[in-house]
This record gives structure tokens, C-alpha cells and sequence, in this order.
């Protein structure tokens, strides 16, 4: 049977698009659909305007540095308006960019709704269309728990349209959204309150990281709340009130929930063709990203096996070489790196210490904990955190953790000689580059533990 394309993609976030323009490349007839924006929650309401608001925010610290250097500031003000506008400007040059990027291999964009119909047929707007392979990279969508008064909260995607800067606000939640967040409110000079649910946020991490960044949010002046559970929200004519089960209330303007995401496959006719979905949603796949249905492919957040966007696009590479290039390729989820932009940043890569004392017999840890240069003539208080792991039996060097400006960055290389199996020898064999933070890596000799 001739079918209209070779490949539809469902969804033009990061692994979608990657997943067409390189099909494409390859030869493939290919088509995608779209129905909010091109590029998806990362560039639209996610990583992309999440950094330009933790860039914005940091200033305020900046200006206040700038002081201890011989620079004299005047009076500063914050024009939340001007913040929006260029944010906006930017993610429509990017809008920009992923549609060229599909265009110019040839890939069809269909700016709708798209919709299974049978394992070959979509509806696409008011039309149909057959495909030989679809794929499925729908992304997640914000999740807000049930309780009396939701109706009345915001989510992290209304976070990037407030008509006004609120001069109160309660983040609830704490994975990395969350913390992010309310380092961004903090450093725009919000009343900020992040009120977690458990003992300790960003479950997940290394223990030792999240504990480090527990006290630098404290210290610049987050109202950080663990244990602490909303049982109600009312508005009033002080504002939206949080009921804690404690019997505390905490007010603001905005309340802004980042309680998790979930897989957003419910409106793409998955159930019409028999496509299984596991509890949270999620669509089941094997190590090749196909469903239980043969033809019908699935990759990125709706899969929910890792949240990011690099692994989502590893993954559309992944489905591009393998169904039009003759290959088999496969996505190595372990010793994937990560950054959280919180204030300061955290970088990680491999294991945290919990887990890899559970993995080798000789554990070898390494700390150091320090302020940056840069702050050591300010008033600045924030401190940097390092941490390597090292097997013992071997000397490989099986994690790094870092808290600091620009954590990402370092632990971007420092990642490389992971994945290659540096060892610690290797690590105390390289010069440092001085005086920097990085430096720190290559000159821990002595072991915590």
C-alpha cells in the first residue's frame, strides 16, 4: 500500500523535530504536527525562558558585587514588562528557526491538532492523512494534585506570562522546577515562599548536594518550608491564601504549583488504535521506541523514561538512523549529565554517593566547599560545592556533583572524561587552569571518606 508519508510525528518539541529533519535527510517523506508552538515546552515554557529569567534575576546580585570593585550604581528598577517582551522576541526567532530547520529538508508542518484514527491514518485538522510509521513525541503537560481551591493556582507555564511581577508569591513543589523558581522570584526581588511536602527537595540528587542547596536558598532569603502541605486554597482581600494541614496560612498574589509533569498522550487517539499506556500515562516502549502496535513509535517526556531535552532528541536521532538509515542504534541512559539552574547552579553526572556505595565495596569520596573568588572583596555570602566519587578497586572517577555558578558548564567536560573512564589519576595528572573553580576538580587529593 502506498501511503502519503513515510513518517508522521506527533508533537514538534525537541525529539519530534529532530526525529523528522533527520528522517528527512535521510530520504524519508515526512510530515509533523503542531498545535501549540514549534520547539515545544523546552524553548516555549521550559529550558529556554527558565535561563533568560535565571540570567535577569541574577543581576541583583551582580549590581550589589559590582560595589566591592570600585563601581558605583544609583538607583536600580526592575521593568518585569521589558523582561516579557525580549523574552518573547526571542522564543519567536527560535519558532523561527525550528520551522526552517524542517522546511528546507522538505518535511510537511501541519500547525493543528493531529489525531490518530488507525495504525496508519491520522486526522489532521479537518483532513486525513496515512503514514507507513508514526511517531508519538507529544511531550508532558504541568500537573496540579485535587484539592479545594486549585482553580485558583497557576502552573509553570502561566509562570512566563504574568501579566504583572507579583510582590508575593508560594512555589509548591521540589524537584528541579520548583527550586528554579523560586531562586528566579528571589532574585527579582519577590517575597518568596517554597513550601515542599517532604523533609527534603530535589529527591534524586545527591544527598549532600541537596542539603548544600537548601542552605544557599536560606540564606538568600527564600522562606524554605519542608513538611509542609497545602489542604486549601481561598482568595481573600489579602490575597490567595495558602491553608497548610499544620494550621499555618501562607499569602501571596501567586501561588505556583511544580508538582511534576505527566506524559500528555491522552488526546492523540491512542486508544482507537490499542497503543498500552502505563498509570502515569506514559506510552509503553521497547529499547527501539516502538509500541506494542508495530508501526507507531514513541520518544521524549510522553515516555517518561528520563525528562530532558537532550536525551529526548538522542532518542529522535535514534528513530531517524534506525527506520531510514539502516542502523540500530540504541540511547545509553546511564551517566547522563544534568544541570539545575537553581541559585547557585547544580551540575551533575553519574551516581550519587547513595547509590554508588550500594554499587562499589571501595568507595572513595572527595570534597571541597568553598566561596568563589569573585566574591571573596563582597558581602556575598554564597558558597561553591564540589564532590567526585571514585571506585577504589579500579581509581575510575564514577561521578562529579558540583554547586556553583556555572555548574553546568563544568560538569559538561568533566561528564566527557566520565563517559571515557577517567581515573582519579588521570584527573590529579591534569594541570589546573588558574585561579578558576574548575580547577578545584583537578586538585582534591585528600578523600572526605
Amino acid at each position: 500500500m502506498k501511503y502519503d508519508y513515510d513518517l508522521f510525528v506527533i508533537g514538534a518539541g525537541s525529539g519530534g523535530v529532530r526525529a523528522a529533519r533527520m528522517s528527512a535527510n535521510l530520504g524519508a517523506k515526512v510530515a509533523i504536527a503542531e498545535e501549540r508552538y514549534l520547539g515545544g515546552t523546552c524553548v516555549n515554557v521550559g529550558c529556554i525562558p527558565k535561563k533568560l529569567f535565571v540570567y535577569g534575576s541574577h543581576f541583583s546580585e551582580d549590581f550589589e558585587e559590582s560595589a566591592a570593585y570600585g563601581w558605583q550604581i544609583g538607583d536600580t528598577d526592575f521593568e518585569w514588562s521589558t523582561l516579557l517582551e525580549n523574552k518573547d522576541r526571542e522564543i519567536s526567532r527560535l519558532n523561527g528557526i525550528y520551522k526552517n530547520l524542517l522546511e528546507s529538508p522538505g518535511a510537511a508542518i501541519y500547525e493543528t491538532h493531529a489525531e490518530l484514527v488507525d495504525a496508519h491514518s491520522i486526522r489532521v485538522g479537518d483532513h486525513q492523512v496515512t503514514s507507513d510509521k508514526i511517531l508519538v513525541a507529544t511531550g508532558s503537560w504541568p500537573s496540579i494534585p485535587a484539592f479545594p481551591g486549585n482553580e485558583h493556582v497557576q502552573t509553570s507555564n502561566d509562570a512566563f506570562f504574568f501579566e504583572t511581577l507579583p510582590e508575593r508569591v508560594i512555589v509548591v513543589g521540589g524537584g528541579y522546577i520548583a527550586v528554579e523558581f523560586a531562586g528566579i522570584y528571589q532574585g527579582l526581588g519577590v517575597d518568596t515562599t517554597l513550601l515542599y511536602r517532604g523533609p527534603l527537595f530535589l529527591r534524586g540528587f545527591d544527598d549532600s548536594v541537596r542539603e548544600f542547596v537548601r542552605d544557599q536558598l536560606i540564606e538568600k532569603g527564600v522562606d524554605v518550608r519542608f513538611d509542609a502541605v497545602v489542604d486549601e486554597v481561598v482568595v481573600t482581600n489579602e490575597g490567595k491564601v495558602a491553608h497548610l494541614t499544620d494550621g499555618t496560612d501562607v499569602v501571596a498574589d501567586e501561588i505556583l504549583y511544580a508538582t511534576g509533569r505527566r506524559p500528555l498522550s491522552s488526546s492523540c487517539g491512542l486508544e482507537s488504535v490499542g497503543v498500552r499506556v502505563d498509570r502515569s500515562s506514559a506510552i509503553r516502549v521497547d529499547s527501539n521506541y516502538q509500541t506494542n502496535v508495530p508501526n507507531i513509535y514513541a520518544i521524549g517526556d510522553v515516555i517518561d523514561r528520563m525528562q530532558l531535552t537532550p536525551v529526548a532528541i538522542a532518542e529522535g536521532m535514534c528513530i531517524a538512523y534506525n527506520l531510514f538509515g539502516g542502523e540500530s542504534r540504541q540511547v545509553t541512559y546511564e551517566d547522563i549529565p544534568t544541570s539545575v539552574f537553581c541559585q547557585p547552579n547544580i551540575g551533575t553526572v553519574g551516581p550519587t554517593e547513595t547509590v554508588a556505595q550500594r554499587t562499589y565495596d571501595d568507595l572513595h569520596v572527595y570534597e571541597s566547599s568553598f566561596r568563589p573568588l569573585k566574591l571573596t572583596m563582597s558581602d556575598n555570602q554564597e558558597r561553591t560545592y564540589m564532590k567526585l566519587l571514585v571506585d577504589g578497586d579500579t581509581d575510575r572517577v564514577v561521578a562529579a556533583h558540583m554547586v556553583g555558578p556555572e555548574a553546568g558548564e563544568i560538569i559538561q567536560g568533566l561528564a566527557v572524561a566520565i563517559k571515557a573512564g577517567a581515573t582519579k589519576a588521570d584527573f590529579d595528572a591534569t594541570i589546573g587552569i588558574h585561579p578558576t573553580a574548575a580547577e578545584e576538580f583537578v586538585t582534591m587529593r585528600e578523600r572526605s571518606r
